[in-house]
């Protein structure tokens, strides 16, 4: 099997990790996320003129018809750079929801609008009593004319302090937890009716709890099929999934080698601590989780850009409990290893470590998708 890059994919990893290099640095990244924003409005703007807000989508639509295995590229050296921008959110989960069920006119509106920077999309599914049970959801829409009166609440909707559109899932009919009788809506983030409780995560992002009291809506709000959202829904989630399994195999990366680094330098009882024999196989160990990781994030990008289908599914869950399992030690270890230094806020270390936590629960945690697994074989 071939696991090279094509020549566009190597110009594409070169330019992203050349920007992460040049424009993203660690001090940058930190005073970004003080700000009230918590990200760049130059950097989005930068990221749509180099095609990288259109690189998932089909050309037909805009994009620039870039597969999973591009995706993964790009999230790969986001993650090496801890870039706070909010590309999951917008690009990968809300974005490909409208690809995939969006009408001519709605991704004439709102896909367009996203590639070109213009808007910012976050999708809002998350529950409190849901767990990562998709279909548990109590929102409902009620008809109210030729439209929709929308009610209820949605915890932890990332990206959603700064979203102009919100991409929400409410029950049209069914029992609370049935997979069937769940639909997408598309509300602006503005509309009446709509609170937003804003927040910083502890990885650094932004998130919202958003209340929606007799929120209104015309038909033209529905995204894709009426009572049919369910498999829309799991499709966004599944892109993001890979989004956030890329991202942490560049964040494990940096962690392992800067924690060799430190090792080579950093002396005790007279010697480099790099040179006691426990603590190489400490780190021996840090660079296994890495490779298997990157391993299994290239195996479920090759699945979902041949097929979306139920073995690319269960290649993502298996990428899911990897990084939960892999990501934990390699960041635990780089803490413990750097000392009390890995504790502070001025180091990168520990910020590395607090992204792949927030990783780690993010759309299913480890315990999760290892029973996801098994119900998929």
């Amino acid at each position: 099997m071939d696991f090279s890059f094509s020549s566009e994919q190597t110009l594409l990893q070169d330019s992203v990790e050349r920007f992460i290099q040049n424009d993203y640095g660690f001090d940058q990244r930190q005073k970004l996320t003080a700000t009230e924003l918590g990200f760049s409005r130059e950097h989005w703007a930068h990221f749509a003129e180099l095609g990288w807000l259109g690189l998932p989508f089909a050309e037909e639509d805009g994009g620039f018809g870039g597969t999973a295995i591009d995706t993964m590229i790009l999230m790969e050296a986001f993650g090496k750079g801890l870039v706070v921008e909010p590309y999951v959110s917008t690009v990968l989960m809300a974005g490909s929801a409208l690809a995939r069920a969006g009408t001519s006119a709605q991704k004439e509106t709102h896909l367009a609008a996203i590639i070109a920077g213009e808007c910012l999309a976050s999708l809002a599914y998350i529950e409190p009593q849901s767990r990562f049970n998709l279909s548990h959801v109590v929102t409902k829409a009620e008809p109210a004319g030729d439209g929709w009166v929308i009610n209820g609440f949605k915890g932890v909707v990332q990206g959603a302090p700064s979203a102009d559109l919100l991409i929400v899932s409410a029950r049209t009919s069914g029992e609370e937890q049935s997979d069937a009788g769940l639909t997408l809506f598309l509300i602006p983030a503005d509309a009446e009716g709509v609170a937003r409780r804003n927040y910083p995560t502890i990885d650094g992002f932004r998130a919202s709890e958003v209340t929606l009291k007799d929120v209104r809506v015309g038909s033209d709000a529905v995204l894709g099929d009426l009572d049919g959202g369910l498999s829309v829904l799991q499709y966004a989630i599944d892109q993001g999934m890979l989004g956030i399994g890329s991202e942490a195999v560049g964040a494990m990366e940096v962690l392992y080698k800067d924690t060799v680094e430190y090792c080579k330098t950093r002396e005790q009882f007279g010697q480099p601590i790099g040179k006691f024999q426990v603590l190489q196989h400490r780190m021996v160990d840090m660079f296994i989780e890495h490779e298997q990781t990157k391993s299994l994030a290239y195996m479920a990008a090759m699945r979902l850009a041949e097929d979306y289908d139920t073995a690319a599914r269960k290649a993502l869950s298996a990428l899911k409990v990897q990084v939960g399992k892999g990501g934990t030690f390699v960041g635990q270890n780089a803490v413990q290893l750097h000392g009390g230094m890995g504790m502070t806020n001025e180091l990168n270390i520990g910020h590395y470590f607090k992204r792949l936590t927030a990783i780690e629960t993010l759309f299913g945690n480890t315990d999760f998708h290892l029973k996801q697994y098994a119900a998929l074989s």
